[in-house]
């Protein structure tokens, strides 16, 4: 059965790329009888990338990559990055989407080198380039071993530099486990990224079309270097930006994903919560199919026209 082209409803055509943005997993390795551990004694990291593939994969999308923002696994196990390796791997095929490891502050380089890439252990930054059917997106390692704040050395500086200087075909997304953004919890500024300048100044004027990060366990947006930074909430627990003052609050809801649109002209990033939800309205696909059969003025009055749409 052939796929019907898709219709144009308004003024943007179809998104070039696809990407599913998650972050902060925070695997732990299994006891000592095979049983999955739990993260603070309470949070089952598990259950939740179970549920974040699971709504990515029936949810029909047609996702090019999964981009996984960084501290993959608590304490850098080897067992913890081959359990949740395993869970996204087998996802990522069924979708066929390109995965995309990133490491984080909690993450170690040789484990994730050999359980995550399948690649050679060693300790030297995890920095990659990805391509996405034309769209690059760049693996930044910001993590500093022994340490929970980041940085980017300056030999990463001059490797980013060199790769940005020949443009890719659809630009490039630029991943990172440290947001370059600013944070109003005092405590996680001890933890932000480190000279921030100087990556602005080797991103300024390049292709580079949006930065994705992680690190903070809540969504946020904001703007470095003239260029959109999304970040994605913990998977895991997420971070009460409205806790009281001087308080960081670690609470076991509001996880989610982001989904990255990459159209010709922009990157639009919407939050996905994760979990099963009651369903109050819908227009289900027969009604879709009806609204394409009729020509763009014809479905402005049939669902724009406040007398004609259907109550929600």
């Amino acid at each position: 059965m052939t796929t019907p082209e898709p219709v144009q409803w308004g003024q943007y055509a179809q998104s070039t790329h696809l990407i599913a943005h998650l972050s902060d997993t925070h695997f732990l390795a299994t006891d000592a009888d095979g049983a999955g551990r739990l993260l603070y004694d309470v949070v089952d990291t598990d259950s939740t990338v179970h549920r974040a593939m699971a709504q990515l994969e029936d949810s029909g999308l047609a996702i090019d990559a999964l981009v996984f923002t960084g501290d993959i696994a608590d304490r850098g196990e080897p067992d913890a990055y081959r359990r949740v390796r395993d869970i996204v791997e087998a996802s990522a095929e069924r979708m066929g989407a390109t995965l995309i490891w990133v490491m984080g502050n909690h993450d170690a380089r040789a484990a994730f080198r050999t359980e995550l890439l399948r690649d050679a252990g060693h300790d030297a930054p995890v920095d990659r380039v990805i391509d996405v059917n034309g769209l690059r997106v760049i693996s930044l390692d910001t993590s500093v071993p022994g340490y929970h704040h980041g940085e980017v050395a300056a030999d990463q500086l001059g490797w980013l530099r060199e790769v940005l200087s020949v443009p890719a075909e659809h630009g490039s997304l630029l991943a990172l486990h440290h947001p370059p953004l600013p944070t109003a919890l005092p405590l996680m500024t001890i933890l932000e990224l480190r000279d921030q300048a100087a990556l602005a100044d080797v991103l300024a004027g390049t292709d580079v079309r949006a930065i994705l990060g992680g690190h903070l366990h809540y969504a946020t947006t904001g703007m470095f270097a003239g260029i959109p930074v999304s970040v994605a909430a913990a998977t895991c627990y997420t971070i009460d930006a409205a806790a009281p003052p001087r308080q960081l609050t670690g609470v076991g809801g509001g996880q989610s994903i982001n989904l990255v649109h990459v159209y010709s002209d922009q990157v639009v990033h919407s939050n996905v919560p994760l979990g099963a939800f009651e369903v109050v309205t819908r227009f289900d696909p027969g009604y879709l199919a009806a609204m394409e059969a009729l020509s763009p003025a014809a479905r402005v009055e049939a669902f724009s026209r406040h007398a004609t749409r259907p109550a929600q």
